[in-house]
């Protein structure tokens, strides 16, 4: 029994959608993508507050010594 091309590469195409070896190497890849957005989201803003609120501790600890 021959079969035909089209079945041919729709058979190729369905195991090549199947196969789930690379699988999760793209879901650890989009984890890590969603965490740095997210990191980098809160850095821009919280950044000013947090960089005052850093300057105060600082200069407080500095008072506190002296």
């Amino acid at each position: 029994m021959r079969v035909s091309k089209r079945e041919e590469m729709y058979a190729r195409l369905m195991r090549f959608l199947s196969n789930e070896k690379g699988a999760s190497l793209v879901e650890y890849s989009l984890l890590v993508l969603l965490i740095a957005i997210a990191a980098l989201a809160a850095v821009a803003y919280f950044g000013d507050e947090l960089s005052s609120t850093y300057s105060d501790i600082s200069s407080n600890l500095v008072d506190a010594g002296s």
